[in-house]
């Protein structure tokens, strides 16, 4: 054990294992966006769709799968943080005693990557309080949100409903907005620093991984960023 301990604390120390790990819990993140995307986008097939999504999602694996993948993606996201943010550490400890203007630009780069990546977990944890935990609303209480879906004898919990009302409240569309617009300019920068870190970026290849980069940030942007403007501003499920 104190051998696999010390492998790891020595791996950890290493900028290069740092790079790794935030290269391959990105490549986690990047994948969950993508399908939490898709799964989003359900809410315009309607509330009979939706809701059935979401009961398929809190009893797979009798209720234990989401619980599961929660737990998973959590890691992955406090993993991503500490290896960022102690990369960066590292990085400008090093570049102290002999900064330039090339050093001092990928400082600024490495700073507004740490502030935005800080901003979204703000983000997720808000995002989760309101609609996972449901704090500070009514949407656990108020008869409006059951619902009944076919196959399913018991009442369920109107997903659909709930989405729609949380996004008709402006303050949490702003934020919303706001926070997606933050993610995919991280993203911008990320989704090219993983082909980077693990070998696969070149002088021939670096065009096609800028178009890929931004690319897959304006598709996760749009499909986001298009859930709430439906709903507030042009009255999707009213």
């Amino acid at each position: 054990m104190n051998a696999l301990t010390r492998c790891l604390d020595t791996y950890w120390s290493s900028s290069i294992g740092k790079k790794l790990v935030v290269a391959i819990t990105g490549i986690v993140l990047v994948l969950f966006l993508a399908g939490h995307l898709v799964g989003n986008l359900v809410v315009f097939l309607g509330a009979e769709p939706f809701n059935e999504y979401a009961y398929f999602l809190h009893h797979m694996l009798h209720g234990a799968g989401i619980w599961g993948f929660r737990a998973v993606m959590l890691v992955m996201i406090a993993a991503h943080i500490a290896a960022t943010v102690a990369l960066t550490r590292q990085n400008r400890a090093a570049r102290q005693a002999y900064e330039h203007k090339a050093t001092i630009q990928a400082s600024k780069s490495s700073r507004t990557m740490i502030l935005s990546g800080l901003t979204i977990l703000a983000f997720v944890i808000y995002h989760m309080l309101h609609f996972t935990a449901r704090v500070g609303n009514e949407y656990n209480s108020l008869a409006r949100y059951k619902t009944t879906i076919p196959g399913v004898e018991k009442e369920v919990h109107n997903a659909w409903l709930m989405v729609i009302d949380g996004f008709n409240w402006w303050p949490a569309s702003v934020f919303y907005v706001i926070a997606m617009t933050l993610l995919c300019s991280h993203l911008m920068h990320g989704v090219g620093s993983i082909f980077q870190t693990l070998g696969f970026r070149s002088q021939k290849a670096a065009g096609l991984i800028k178009l890929i980069s931004v690319g897959y940030s304006v598709f996760i942007w749009v499909g986001f960023v298009s859930i709430p403007v439906a709903i507030l501003l042009f009255g999707f499920g009213r």
